[in-house]
């Protein structure tokens, strides 16, 4: 984003209000509930595997975003519970993303929304996303409704994305997929569902187990086999010992001496 000021005093202005939302911060803002806490889990374990596929993928958790308005002197901030940027070149954001300083804008939004929550303002966050900021996606979770929202961006508004023949919402741009599975919301990516550590640690134990039967039965088949072939060599050599004892002559019989007259 062009600026007719100095990066420098751009960076300390921005750095010194994050500093200044930090210290705003009620406490409850430092609280979550467990649904919120899980799904948050849930999307951050699973688009890693995305971010370890894409080097363009850069996903933040709680990160505030910073950017100009006019005619206001200080930078306005909102603070998405995930968010997913897609840049080819290096991001700076440490404790705040300054949209000034940055190569590219925020690509993608998540919310999670628990019951009685107060952590945030989700409709000054909507406004701010879709007015401000007009984040290509945004997508919110209400965890006790069960009901999954994929929004995207005309270029003038949010529009809701209808979901595909799968029962889920694409994101053609990361070649993701998103739908409810089991009551959280789950990828998949390039169709095929994003695994959890949970789950590739029980794929893992199962296989381990089967691999260990496997292993077992070959042990066992092998010593059955040895056993058969140590029977076979036993009974081979009896009945060689055998044949050699049919063919060999009869001794001859002596029933004199040579000096017997």
């Amino acid at each position: 984003m062009a600026t007719t000021k100095p990066r420098a005093i751009i960076a300390v202005t921005y750095e010194e209000a994050a500093q200044e939302y930090l210290r705003s911060l009620p406490l409850e803002h430092f609280m979550e509930a467990t649904a919120q806490a899980t799904q948050r889990k849930i999307t951050l374990e699973s688009l890693d595997l995305v971010a370890a596929r894409r080097a363009d993928v850069h996903v933040f958790n709680e990160l505030l975003v910073l950017y100009p308005v006019t005619r206001q002197r200080k930078p306005v901030g909102v603070v998405p519970d995930n968010m997913v940027v897609i840049s080819d070149k290096p991001l700076e954001a440490d404790l705040s993303f300054n949209l000034p300083l940055e190569p590219v804008k925020p690509f993608w939004m998540l919310e999670y929304v628990s019951k009685g929550s107060k952590r945030k303002d989700y409709e000054d966050s909507f406004d701010k996303y879709e007015r401000d900021l007009k984040t290509p996606y945004y997508l919110t979770f209400y965890p006790d409704d069960q009901e999954l929202t994929l929004y995207h961006h005309t270029g003038k508004k949010y529009v809701s994305v209808k979901p595909n023949k799968h029962g889920r919402y694409a994101i053609p741009e990361l070649n993701l997929e998103i739908g409810l599975l089991d009551g959280w919301v789950r990828y998949w990516y390039e169709g095929e569902l994003l695994p959890l550590p949970a789950e590739l640690q029980r794929d893992l134990v199962e296989a381990t187990r089967r691999a260990d039967e496997a292993t077992r039965r070959a042990e066992d088949i092998e010593r059955q086999l040895r056993a058969e072939q140590d029977a076979r060599r036993a009974a081979e050599a009896e009945l060689a010992r055998l044949r050699a004892a049919q063919e060999r002559p009869p001794a001859r019989r002596n029933n004199g001496s040579k000096h017997d007259k």
